[in-house]
């Protein structure tokens, strides 16, 4: 027997399946009013307990930024042999105070002490061959001498001679021809004991120029001497100047080549402060600002000697110079913790500094609405900033509160629902 469906009549009637297609497009129509409705803004809902809140004021912003310097010499001299050689002894250790003059350690060379065995052999060769050219120049000045004085006399009698003849030939005592072989005679005798005479001139200029040179040359060998035994003296490694020895990196038995470097002196009382600092401020960063730091509950105050221009690792380097009192305690190595004032201090809108910077560079910030249920992105303008706060330029006024936590989880909510 067939059973009789019965009708569903009333509300019944929206839960059947004819319904079905009618439930659907009012679905789809509500879902596509929603669309049309709602706002553009991208919403978050966070919990507001893990957010830091700060408040915009009015104050005065301190342009300074705060390094990390550390002590070092004013004056720092290289330690570097002169000679070569291998280090028989050390004198001093690290860190101990020298004076200017102080062995510090000792080295031995055997090549330059044979070098010096051949300097003096060669030295001593060169002045025997000096004293006996000496000699022989003093013998052969004699031997001219003898000879100019020899042919003085000759003249003289040839002269003599002439004369005599000269005179029994007026009187026409002899032969015309005896008396022109004495005339000869004695005028030969004559420009012999001239020539002679030049030549005892000249041999005495020569010998003169010879000895010079070689005088000259004996001079240089002892020259030459002296200097390689300083350079034998030189095997001793003295300190250059009063201070402390701050670093001495040898060994005994090292073999230490001229020149290489082996430690430093640190002049004592005087002392700089080398800081590195980031790139961003390299055009604001000029010799002559300030920085300060406190020690010990005092506050000392120092000024930028020099800017190194070379960047390195995104930093440049400045070296502070004391202007005032140091420390008493002051040591090469420690460090101190500076701020270096940029610019004088100025009115303006303020924010605690805070992570959200990295995710935003100080374009935009979230801010809390009055009611303290939400906050908003805006736009913002960050000019300085400090160890402690931004200054905003535009978007903020005083008192609004902003989230200064880091962004990082929000990805790009416009709002975000407490």
């Amino acid at each position: 027997m067939d059973k009789i469906i019965e009708k569903k009549t009333g509300w019944r009637s929206a839960f059947t399946k004819k319904a079905l297609p009618w439930w659907l497009g009012a679905l789809l129509a509500a879902f596509i009013v929603y669309l049309i409705a709602r706002p553009d803004n991208k919403t978050l809902r966070v919990d507001k307990d893990a957010l830091t809140i700060s408040t915009a004021t009015s104050g005065e912003f301190n342009d300074y930024i705060r390094l990390s310097g550390r002590v070092q010499p004013m004056t720092t001299i290289q330690l570097s042999p002169q000679e070569g050689g291998i280090v028989e002894q050390i004198l001093i250790e690290e860190g101990s105070p020298v004076k200017a003059g102080d062995a510090i350690l000792v080295l031995s060379n055997d090549n330059l002490d044979l070098s010096i065995l051949n300097s003096e052999a060669e030295l001593a060769e060169k002045e025997n061959i000096l004293r006996n050219t000496q000699i022989q120049m003093e013998q052969q000045k004699l031997d001219v001498r003898q000879n100019e004085l020899e042919y003085g006399i000759q003249v003289e009698r040839l002269r003599r001679a002439y004369e005599q003849q000269k005179a029994l030939y007026e009187d026409k005592l002899i032969a015309r021809e005896d008396y022109l072989k004495a005339e000869e005679d004695y005028n030969l005798a004559r420009q012999k004991y001239e020539l002679i005479r030049e030549r005892s001139r000249q041999d005495s200029l020569y010998r003169g120029t010879q000895i010079d040179r070689m005088e000259e040359s004996l001079q240089n060998m002892l020259l030459n001497m002296h200097m390689i035994r300083r350079r034998k003296d030189a095997l001793i490694v003295k300190a250059p100047i009063d201070g402390e020895l701050g670093l001495l990196d040898v060994v005994l038995g090292q073999n230490i080549a001229s020149g290489t470097k082996i430690g430093q002196i640190n002049s004592v009382g005087n002392y700089k402060v080398e800081a590195q600092i980031d790139e961003h401020y390299i055009d604001r960063v000029t010799e002559g600002l300030e920085a300060t730091f406190e020690r010990q509950g005092d506050t000392f105050s120092t000024v930028i000697r020099k800017v190194y221009p070379e960047v390195r690792d995104g930093k440049f380097q400045a070296d502070f110079r004391f202007d005032g009192p140091q420390p008493d305690n002051i040591r090469s190595g420690q460090t101190y913790y500076l701020n270096l004032q940029l610019g004088q201090p100025e009115e303006a809108i303020i924010i605690p500094r805070g992570t959200f910077y990295q995710k935003t560079g100080g374009k935009w910030i979230y801010v809390v609405n009055k009611e303290g249920t939400k906050a908003v992105k805006r736009e913002i303008h960050i000019g300085r900033q400090n160890p402690q706060y931004y200054e905003v330029l535009e978007g903020l006024e005083s008192g609004e509160k902003v989230i200064t936590s880091g962004y990082d989880n929000y990805g790009d909510s416009d709002v975000l629902l407490f």
